[in-house]
Formats: structure tokens, sequence, C-alpha cells
């Protein structure tokens, strides 16, 4: 069945255009001529036409079906040939046969039945999958893009919406089962990588330290270096412990026999053998070594704060300096600190070679300096290897990140694919049934084909009208077969003449009815006999007096009574008309049930050129030609001022004038001041002018701004005649537009 017609851009349908949804199994469309009715039945006829490239339907369950269309085309198409394609129909087939078509019919409908709601679960499954694909990729994007975009947002360029990072993420998530950098390196990499343009970096000056440890380490610090002890003067100097002191003193006696340090000619060769045999060559061989260490050791200090300062200096005006420069400047200061005290050290070891020394160790802050030095250098490396093989590191980090983002939500991501999984497998089995059950349809079908094929035949259709048009006095003419071609027929009358170039324009428009409603229980073709479709009913009753429309009522009554029950192939009705008395014929029921729920109303409408739709659902708007007339004025807004003009007119010559004897000045006279019997006279004046002619633009203008005040003096009329309570009936108290006492 059809659920939902769009009609817009075509005839007088703008782009908004109108919408009938809702479509019950029986819909009555009511609407003056020139409204668009036959726009609708045309469209629904030939849907492909490009005329109608903006219009569209909708099927219950995705299902369509042949409409049927009977309208002005329908007409034309068909008569006015000479000839008239024969219908299949069933007719008087055998009881067996008929029986067996009846069987396999209903088979064929359980299977449609079970079918239809293997879809509806299967498109609720299909729902349902979609609704959680869908959480998947919210879940995705706000849990996971979100949380990383401000982090990764460069390596996730060319996946920046939902679908595709759900893509990427997902495949990423297949490929890890390598080991991976840490969250901290790949963020270092993607400053390196990302940030700003890159260049080489020099790397840092190492150190080397080893000698130095060693000299610190030198066990003649520790020695007391002191002169010979066989000599007759060593006594005195070592009991008074003396040496660096005599040291220091025995330059000054090698040429001079005055003594240092009591000014007397004391010194003699003899002493100065002593002095000289008491300072032996060992002992100066061992202050020479004292000399040699600390120059050298000097000299390895200076030159190592020199190199470790401007390492210093030079790191802290980099900005993108790899070195751990806070703890660097510590170890450098502690390192100087400790070579400055080895400094004074040396100098009181070489005054007094005698005193026992220790140098401070500086391997330990030398150790710490050198491994971050190292460790920039491993950075800088590794920076520079980026810089040399950008394309190949960019792409390699891209893939580490998307990597390790998917390994950290991948618990959340394989429980939500889990569920998807099986929904997806759910939906594969119901497709495997829904497939089944359209090959056991097909087969039913094709069976029901081939038995209508054996059975059908177009004499029993022919019979059938021609029974009715003499059942209806048209008894100058009948259907009979052609000579010219098999299965089709000609309109004779009894001379043997074609009747159909001379018949009336309502014995065509009967004939042509009776032909539809054969087509509707049967087919042209007889493959087709037995195919549900649909009819749509355009203005069946053009140029029929009031007894034939009596009868096409009937005919379609009986037609909406098996749609209802479920009897036969037509499984829908559209009904368009503008005669209030056929809408009430066909439309009505019983006399006590007021609604129906297969069977929906709307009311068709043109204002300014434009059609638009007013839908009733299951209430019945149309009761007679003068509640019409009310209704039309109630629903002023969707009216034009020249449609108004006509029906306030109507309404008063069939109220006032028919019914209640009241003419122009009767009407005129009931107001008693001048003003207000001018502005009555003014009224129907204008009711008359204006439901009689089109007013120019001028006019209609002046319309526009007075409109209200008019329909405030047609309620007055009312109000002074005494016949408020008919207005306040057919109105409504609530839409009363009178602002004058009474």
């Amino acid at each position: 069945m059809l659920n939902f017609i769009t009609i817009k851009n075509v005839a007088n349908y703008d782009s908004q255009g109108i919408q009938l949804d809702n479509l019950k199994k029986i819909n009555f469309i009511y609407g003056a001529n020139g409204t668009g009715k036959t726009t609708i039945s045309n469209f629904l006829d030939d849907q492909s036409s490009n005329n109608f490239n903006h219009c569209q339907v909708t099927w219950k369950h995705g299902i369509s079906l042949k409409c049927q269309v009977y309208n002005k085309s329908f007409r034309e198409r068909n008569f006015g040939k000479g000839e008239i394609a024969g219908v299949f129909t069933l007719g008087q087939a055998a009881k067996q046969d008929t029986e067996l078509i009846k069987q396999k019919e209903e088979q064929l409908a359980a299977l449609k039945e079970e079918g239809e709601k293997k879809k509806e679960t299967l498109q609720k499954q299909i729902r349902t999958k979609e609704e959680k694909e869908i959480e998947l990729r919210e879940f995705l994007w706000k849990s996971v893009y979100k949380k990383y975009e401000g982090t990764f947002k460069e390596a996730f360029r060319g996946s920046i919406n939902k679908e595709k990072f759900q893509q990427t993420l997902i495949s990423a998530l297949k490929k890890g089962k390598r080991e991976l950098p840490t969250h901290e390196e790949l963020e270092k990499k993607y400053k390196t990588i990302f940030g700003k343009t890159q260049q080489k970096i020099n790397s840092i000056p190492t150190i080397k330290y080893d000698r130095l440890v060693k000299m610190e380490e030198d066990d003649i610090w520790k020695k007391k270096i002191i002169g010979k002890k066989d000599v007759e003067i060593a006594k005195i100097i070592q009991l008074l412990n003396i040496d660096d002191w005599v040291n220091q003193g025995r330059n000054f006696i090698k040429e001079s026999k005055i003594c240092p340090f009591c000014q007397q000619e004391t010194i003699t060769e003899s002493f100065r053998e002593q002095i000289e045999h008491f300072f032996d060559e060992t002992y100066t061989q061992l202050i020479d070594n004292i000399k040699s260490l600390s120059v050298e050791y000097i000299k390895y200090i200076d030159d190592i704060n020199i190199i470790l300062s401007q390492i210093e200096t030079t790191e802290k005006s980099d900005e993108n300096s790899k070195l751990n420069l806070d703890l660097f400047s510590t170890h450098l200061r502690s390192a100087v600190s400790q070579l400055s005290e080895n400094k004074e050290l040396l100098s009181i070891k070489l005054k007094e070679p005698s005193r026992v020394i220790e140098l401070r160790s500086t391997h330990v802050d030398l150790d710490a300096l050198s491994t971050l030095i190292d460790s920039a250098n491993d950075e800088i490396s590794k920076h520079n290897k980026i810089v040399s093989n950008y394309n190949r590191e960019r792409d390699q980090l891209i893939l580490d990140i998307w990597e390790l983002i998917a390994k950290e939500n991948k618990l959340e991501i394989e429980d939500r694919e889990n569920k998807i999984t099986g929904l997806q497998q759910g939906i594969n089995n119901l497709e495997k049934e829904l497939s089944e059950k359209r090959d056991s349809y097909s087969k039913v079908n094709n069976e029901i084909k081939e038995l209508n094929r054996n059975i059908t035949g177009v004499q029993s259709a022919v019979d059938e009208i021609n029974n009715t048009l003499r059942y209806y006095s048209f008894t100058n003419f009948e259907i009979v077969p052609s000579n010219l071609l098999e299965n089709h027929y000609q309109i004779r009358r009894e001379d043997g003449s074609l009747a159909e170039s001379t018949l009336s324009e309502g014995e065509i428009t009967f004939i042509t009815f009776l032909y539809f409603l054969q087509l509707a229980k049967g087919s042209k073709y007889k493959e087709k006999v037995s195919y549900e479709r649909i009819l749509v009913v355009d203005d069946p009753i053009s140029s029929l007096d009031s007894n034939i429309l009596f009868v096409v009522s009937t005919m379609l009554k009986q037609v909406i009574r098996d749609i209802k029950s479920g009897t036969g192939n037509v499984k829908q009705l559209i009904l368009l008309t503008h005669n209030v008395y056929f809408h009430k014929e066909v439309s009505f029921i019983d006399g006590r049930t007021k609604e129906d729920k297969y069977t929906n109303y709307w009311i068709l409408r043109k204002n300014n050129n434009t059609a638009f739709l007013q839908s009733f659902n299951m209430k019945n708007p149309i009761k007679s030609s003068y509640e019409l007339l009310w209704q039309e004025l109630k629903d002023k807004e969707n009216s034009s001022c020249i449609s108004l003009q006509n029906t306030m007119r109507r309404i008063i010559e069939n109220y006032f004038k028919i019914l209640g004897k009241y003419g122009d000045d009767d009407l005129i006279k009931k107001f008693s001041s001048k003003e207000e019997q001018e502005i009555c006279r003014s009224l129907i004046s204008w009711i008359n002018d204006g439901s009689h002619s089109i007013n120019d633009d001028l006019f209609i203008e002046y319309q526009s701004k007075t409109i209200d005040n008019y329909l405030s003096v047609f309620e007055k009329i009312f109000v002074l005649t005494d016949h408020k309570g008919h207005y306040d009936m057919m109105m409504g108290p609530a839409v009363s537009t009178c602002n004058w006492a009474v």
C-alpha cells in the first residue's frame, strides 16, 4: 500500500507542494475543479514521467503495487480508437479450478504476510545495527578523537570526519600486534616532526676525564716526602719536623757561608754536604713528580672547565636543546667547586711536600655530566635521523599514533563492535529467510499465473459490462468481438454500425468506468489477473445524471467493502472528486458510524493559483452543499477573496431568500441607521459583483483591506434578523467577527 505521496513543482503545486501522509486503505480527496486532482492521478498513473521529477511516493514495507488509474487520460487511451482490448478475468471457470486458485492465493497471502513480518523484523534489526554503529562512531569521535585532537591533530589529517576516523582507527586496531613506543615518546617525536621546520643539530662535545680521575687517585698525594734518615743532621730535622722549612732555606746557602737564619758565617762545607745528602735524588724526584702532576692536573681541569662552560652557554641559548640543562648546571657547579678545592690542595702539597693531602674525587659529577651529554647526543642523533628521513619517519609516527590510541581504547571498541557483529549475523540470517520466502512466493505466484492462463478469458468481462448496460437501459449499443484483432472488442449499435463516435459524453463516461472496474478485477494480460493493485479514481461521474451517479457510487462502495474485508486483489483506493453529492454517497457508511479506522479524508484547495491540502484524518468534512459553504467560510485563511464572495452570496441566497423569503431590501431595512443600511447594501452589492466577475488589481487590493469588515457585516445580518443562533451553530461562537453593539 501507499504510505505517503508528495506532489510539488508541477502544475499549480509550488516548491512546498502537498503531502498526503498516513494513507489508509480508503482515501477520499475532495476538491473543486482546477485545484489539482488530475495532477495527482496523472502522477500515480505514470510516476516515471519527467513532469513529476520532484514528486515521490513511499510504500508500506517498501513493496510497490501497480496503480490502476481512472481519469481523463484513461478514457482517451482506451476509447476513441475503435478497438478495446479485452479484459481477462476468471469468469465462470470450473469450481475445482477456482478453488485451487483460491487456495494458492491464500497460500500466497500467507507467504506475503510472513515475508512482511520478516521484513519488518529485518528492518528493525537493521535500524538497531545502524544505531549501534552511530553510537560507536560518536564514541570514537567524542571520547577518542576529541581526547587526542590537541596532542596529535596533524596525525589525524585526512581523517577528520566521523566516518573516516572510525574506519582508520578500526583498521589500526586490527593491525596492532607489535610493540609500540610509549605515549611520551610519541609526543616527543610528534613535536619534532610536526613542529617548526627542523634542521640538523650539531652533537655536543664529549669530555674525557679518565686521566684526571687517575691523577686524583695517585698515592703520591698521601706520601710524606722527607730527606734521608742516615745523615747526621737528619735527626734534628726530623725531630723538629722542619723538612719543608729546611728545604726552602737550602737554596740560600748554596753559594754563601752566612746562615739565612742567624746571619752568621756558620755554614761550612760539611754542613752543606749533609743538607744535600739529606735532600737526595729520591727526594728531588718525588718533588719533581708532584710538580709535574700538579701542572698536568691544573691544565686538565682548566680545559674541562672551558669545555663544560662552553657547552652550558651554547645549550642555554638553544631553545631546542636536547640537554637537561638543570641537571647539567647542578653537576657542573659541583665539579668546578671540587676541582677548585683540589687546586688549592695541590698548591699546599707543592709548598709542603711532607704534608699528606687527599684530593676530592670528581668522577661522580663528571660521570653525570658525561651521561647527560651522551643522552642529549642520542636525542640529537634521533632528531637528525628524523630530519634526514622526514617522510619515512613521519609515516611511521602516524602509524604508531593510530595503533597506540587504538590499543588504548581496544576493550571499549571491541565490545561495541561485537554487538554490531552479532546484529549483522542476525541480519544475515533474516535476509536468508526472507530470500527463501521470496522464492516460495515467486513459485506460488507462478503457479497461480499458470492456472489463470489456463482458465481465464475475456468473455466474462464483456458479458458483465453488457448486462450492466442493459440493466440501466443503455440498450442501443453493446460490446462485441472485433473482426480484426483477437481478444479485442468494439462498441456497436443494433444495426451493426460502430457506436463509439456517436456516444454521448455520459454514455462514454459510464461505459469506460464499467471497463475500468473489469480491469480492477482482471487484466489485459492473462498472467497478471491476480496481481495486487491500487485503484485511483478521479471524478468518475462527470456528465452523468443522478441515477447513474448513484449506480457508480454503489459499485465503488462494493469495491470499498471488498478492500476493507481483504477480498479480491484491490488493496487500496484513492478517490478524488469535486461533486459533493457523489462524495456523500460513496463515503456513506451506515448512518451510525461517524469514523472508520480504514478511511481518511482530505480537502484540496487553491489560493492565489497555488494548491494546498487540508487533512481531516478519519472525520468526513463533507456533509451537504450548504454545510460545505459554511466550512469554506470558517476556513477563510485558506480561501481566496473571490471564493469568499461567492460563498457568502450562496449562503444568503440559500438561507434568507429561499428558506427565509428575504430579499435584498428586506435585509437592508433590518439596519436602523442610514450608515448601517449603506454598509449592508455595499456588502450585498459586493457579494453579487464579486461572485460573478473577476476584479482588477486595484479592486483586489481594496478587498484585502476591507474583507474583515464585510465578514463582520455578514454576521450582523444574522444578528439583526434574529438568526444569530443559526450563525453560531454553523460557524461556532468562537469565530465571531462582529464588534458592533446590537
